[in-house]
């Protein structure tokens, strides 16, 4: 009877100590919510600032990149010019055409 027992009495155990972790997880959450009702800087100041300085990073990066293709763009035209202006043994390419005559 006393195996029982104590078979009964450890279920309890284990829910007790659930209860008391879940309630351990639930002191920081609340905490931090009291924090945000106290404090106007953690509620409005610090969401504010991490939204101006993660957004002025995005858009560096967003023109980094703009000039970055504009950059290679540029070569490849320049490359374009450069080859229609080589020359040939006489003289620039299509430089001087003359009109066919019928």
């Amino acid at each position: 009877m006393t195996t029982i027992q104590t078979i009964m009495n450890q279920p309890n155990k284990a829910n007790d100590r659930a209860a008391s972790s879940a309630s351990s997880i639930q002191n920081p959450a609340s905490s931090f919510k009291r924090l945000g009702r106290k404090s106007s800087f953690m509620r409005y100041g610090l969401p504010m600032i991490s939204l101006t300085v993660l957004g002025s990073i995005g858009l560096s990066q967003l023109l980094q990149g703009s000039k970055d293709i504009a950059k290679v763009k540029d070569d490849q035209e320049w490359e374009i010019i450069e080859t229609r202006k080589a020359l040939s043994r006489f003289g620039p390419i299509n430089a001087y055409n003359p009109q066919k005559m019928n």
